[in-house]
């Protein structure tokens, strides 16, 4: 397969056809978490609650599969662009085998620390057992989370977004068709509750990693995976880890964003938690679409510094932002116009209601900012470049945003919490674009 159309096609065209099919699998997978969170609220507020404390370490998981795929995903995307064909086929081979054994140690300790973590927020006993039920269940299936998203960061390297948007939409449709029927006990399948809701999950994942399988076989990618390319050589370690890890810590933070917050909020009410779980789980709609097109951009943008294209990786980030920033604006008109209904998905009591509505109206000040963030560090993770992406989301989700919550709290209570985050992105956006240009013009020096 002919990778050259990433450095000859024209660059709208070139970007919405390589980040459509990304955007359409991220906007199912924001469908099924707020799909997933409504299955669960149906069950007791309690039951969402203990949802809302699982979610940071699911999250966790995530970030570490999608920080390592995205190292895979660089290096292989750069090394077609120089024509180096061979170490682009070792590095799918060695990191896909770096993943399972990421996806064996997280299941690990995911499973031994759950009890202590979840003390940390709540010491109501009821939430903490419903916790349990869910996560010993759902961390079960983390090298498959592994592998699937490794796969589809080689496939996506390579171009085929269009596969892997099949095989995240199977996995995603099997998750939500499942959910009512295991939650619940529908016709033949028993009444699982949130082990159901556990299970759903990672069936859901089994298929996705499935379809990737399939698609191997049926048509095959233009890379080897073979015995003999899996080599620890410290160049192709440190190429993948040097972007992988930074990466990984990005996608990390936000779980470190929600546990601090869910701290702050703890003093107040269980109710500020639900909020605030609700709103992350609401707010994937617009950020995993913001992700689809970074997710679309990051093989363009390395494919094109191998190629040493300075002029085309430029006006591929100038497209980007201006997507992201149409996808933001969607979400400021939704938190404006309907915040009830968008609440009233996770619960029906009206004090909380009304206290996720007032949220909202305050977050979605900073999502138009936040496109330039988004942008910044997706397409400084796809020029090699994971410490200053690194540096962007640790203003973003640790260095501002914290001490301003807990600041802000001291004086304006649970509502401090909510207006730090677009103070955040206000000044994120301004920092991110300056570090943007700054190791842009280093990179083709």
């Amino acid at each position: 397969m002919n990778q050259n159309f990433m450095r000859e096609k024209k660059i709208l065209p070139l970007v919405i056809s390589m980040a459509l099919p990304m955007v359409i699998s991220m906007a199912v997978n924001s469908l099924y978490n707020i799909v997933d969170s409504y299955f669960v609220a149906s069950i007791s507020e309690d039951a969402m609650t203990a949802l809302s404390l699982v979610y940071p370490i699911q999250s966790l998981m995530t970030a570490i599969a999608v920080g390592f795929g995205v190292g895979i995903n660089a290096k292989i995307a750069f090394c077609l662009g120089a024509n180096d064909k061979k170490m682009a086929d070792k590095a799918a081979t060695t990191g896909m085998l770096l993943s399972f054994i990421h996806g064996i140690l997280l299941m690990i300790v995911c499973l031994l620390i759950m009890p202590w973590f979840l003390s940390l927020y709540t010491n109501n006993q009821k939430i903490i057992d419903i916790a349990l039920v869910y996560a010993n269940r759902a961390f079960l299936f983390s090298v498959i989370i592994m592998t699937s998203i490794s796969i589809e960061k080689v496939f996506q390297a390579v171009g085929r977004m269009k596969e892997t948007m099949i095989s995240m939409l199977c996995g995603f449709v099997t998750n939500i068709v499942l959910d009512p029927l295991l939650i619940f006990g529908i016709g033949p399948f028993p009444k699982m509750g949130m082990a159901g809701a556990a299970y759903a999950t990672g069936i859901g994942q089994t298929i996705c990693l499935l379809a990737y399988i399939v698609f191997m076989f049926v048509k095959p990618i233009p890379i080897s995976f073979r015995r003999e390319n899996i080599i620890f050589s410290k160049e192709l370690l440190k190429s993948l880890y040097s972007v992988g890890i930074p990466a990984t810590l990005n996608m990390a933070l936000p779980s470190v964003l929600i546990s601090s917050l869910n701290g702050i909020l703890a003093a107040f009410s269980d109710k500020y938690i639900l909020v605030l779980g609700a709103y992350f789980k609401l707010q994937t709609f617009i950020y995993l679409t913001a992700s689809g097109i970074i997710q679309g951009i990051r093989p363009i943008v390395s494919y094109n510094y191998g190629a040493g294209e300075k002029k085309r990786v430029h006006s591929v980030f100038r497209t980007t932002l201006g997507l992201n920033l149409m996808v933001m604006i969607v979400g400021v008109v939704l938190s404006i116009l309907i915040p009830g209904q968008l609440i009233g998905l996770f619960t029906t009591r009206e004090e909380t209601i009304n206290i996720g509505v007032q949220a909202l109206h305050i977050i979605c000040v900073g999502f138009t900012f936040s496109a330039v963030s988004v942008t910044c560090c997706g397409v400084l993770e796809a020029l090699g470049r994971g410490v200053p992406s690194l540096i962007v989301s640790a203003l973003r989700y640790v260095v501002i945003i914290i001490p301003t919550a807990f600041i802000l709290s001291r004086f304006l209570g649970a509502a401090g919490v909510f207006m730090a985050l677009p103070i955040t992105e206000i000044v994120t956006a301004v920092a991110s674009y300056l570090i943007y240009k700054k190791y842009y013009s280093l990179s083709f020096t």
